[in-house]
C-alpha cells in the first residue's frame, strides 16, 4: 500500500459529515437555496458563536481559489492592488486568477511564508502616486504555505498597521484549523474576527468534501457581497451541500478536533525524522513538514510514499514537503519512519 503525504484534501469527508449529507438527502421537503437553506442558517449561528461576533457576515463557497478571487475582486477598485508574500497561494497556485480579474499582486519576499509590517511599509513608500497601482489590501495565509502560523500579537500588529494605512487585511484560512490548533502560538477564531477585515474558514482541507466559509468582519464591506458571489459563479443553488457540512463541523467542535489530529500526526512525523538526524528547511508548526533529505533516500521513499519535492537544497539534497491530514493513519507515520 502506498501512503500519501501529498496534501490534506485528497481523502473523502469525515464519516459524520457524510452521514448527515445522506440523512438529509431524502427529506421530502423543498429546501431553501442560494444560502437560504436551514442548514446554512444554523451553521452561521454556530460559527458566529465561535467568532464572538454576532454581526459578522458569513457566506459559503465551494473552494479556496474561488474565495480568494471573489473577495479580492469585489473589494478592490480596478487600479488597486493586493500585497502578498511571494509564496502566497494567490501568487503561485491560482493560475493568475487575481491578475485576470484586473488586480496586480505585489509580491514581497518572505523566508518563512509570513509578512511583517515593515515589509509592507517598504511597499507603501514605493507606491506613492497615480503612475503606479495603489496598494489597498494585505493578503496573508494562516497557516501559511510553509506551515508557519501567525501569533495573536503578530496578527494584531499587522491589523493595526493596516488600519493606520488604509489597507484591508484579508486572511486566507484554507488551513485555519491547523493554525487555530497549533501547539505554538495558537490563535482563535475570535482573534481572526477581531483583527481582520475578512477571512475564510477552510473546510476542504479539514474534513469536508468541499467548502469554505467567508467571514466579513468589516461592516463597510458587507453590503451587496452576494452580487459579487453570483457574478463570479460562486452562489451555489444547492447551498444545503455546504451548509450541512459546516453545521456538522461546528456542531460538536469537530472542526477543531480534526485540525488537532492533523497537527499531532505531523508533530509525531517531524520528531521521528529529527531523531534520525535529518534537518529541516523550516521548523514544523502545523501539519506541513519540510525535511531536507539526501536525493538517494528521496528516490527510495517515493517507491512507497507520495509527496512533493519542494525545492532543491544542494547538489546532494532536496527539500520535500510532507502533509498530514485529519485522516492520516498512525501506520503511515510508522511506515515512513521505518523506511527511513
Amino acid at each position: 500500500m502506498i501512503h500519501s503525504f501529498k496534501d490534506d484534501y485528497s481523502e473523502g469527508c469525515h464519516p459524520s459529515i457524510l452521514a448527515q449529507l445522506c440523512a438529509s438527502n431524502l427529506v421530502q421537503t423543498h429546501e431553501g437555496n442560494y444560502g437560504h437553506d436551514r442548514f446554512s442558517k444554523q451553521a452561521r449561528i454556530l460559527i458566529k458563536q465561535h467568532l464572538d461576533h454576532p454581526d459578522a457576515d458569513i457566506h459559503f463557497v465551494a473552494g479556496g481559489t474561488q474565495a480568494n478571487l471573489i473577495v479580492i475582486s469585489s473589494f478592490l477598485k480596478p487600479y488597486e492592488a493586493v500585497i502578498s508574500a511571494h509564496t502566497g497561494h494567490i501568487a503561485v497556485h491560482e493560475t493568475g486568477a487575481i491578475e485576470a480579474a484586473g488586480h496586480k499582486i505585489i509580491n514581497q519576499t518572505s523566508s518563512n511564508g509570513k509578512l511583517e509590517f515593515q515589509q509592507v511599509q517598504n511597499i507603501l513608500q514605493i507606491h506613492q502616486d497615480e503612475h503606479m497601482v495603489k496598494p489597498r489590501m494585505l493578503y496573508i495565509s494562516n497557516a501559511t504555505e510553509l506551515g508557519t502560523v501567525y501569533s495573536k500579537s503578530e496578527l494584531h500588529e499587522l491589523y493595526e498597521f493596516c488600519q493606520k494605512n488604509q489597507l484591508l487585511l484579508f486572511a486566507d484560512g484554507a488551513r485555519l484549523a491547523n493554525a487555530v490548533m497549533a501547539e505554538k502560538n495558537p490563535i482563535s477564531l475570535a482573534d481572526l474576527a477581531k483583527f481582520t477585515d475578512v477571512f475564510y474558514i477552510g473546510g476542504t482541507k479539514n474534513g469536508a468534501l468541499l467548502g469554505e466559509a467567508i467571514v466579513i468582519n468589516n461592516p463597510e464591506l458587507q453590503p451587496n457581497f452576494r452580487y459579487a458571489i453570483k457574478q463570479k459563479g460562486g452562489l451555489l443553488a444547492k447551498s444545503r451541500l455546504l451548509g450541512i457540512q459546516f453545521l456538522e463541523l461546528f456542531r460538536d467542535n469537530l472542526f477543531f478536533e480534526l485540525g488537532e489530529n492533523a497537527n499531532q500526526q505531523a508533530s509525531q512525523l517531524s520528531r521521528g525524522i529529527a531523531e534520525k538526524g535529518y534537518p529541516f528547511f523550516i521548523a514544523t508548526e502545523s501539519n506541513q513538514i519540510f525535511p531536507i533529505l539526501p536525493k538517494i533516500l528521496i528516490s527510495k521513499l517515493l517507491q512507497d510514499f507520495n509527496f512533493h519535492i519542494w525545492q532543491s537544497f544542494d547538489g546532494q539534497h532536496d527539500v520535500i514537503r510532507l502533509v498530514t491530514s485529519w485522516a492520516t493513519p498512525s501506520e503511515a507515520i510508522d511506515s515512513f519512519l521505518n523506511k527511513i
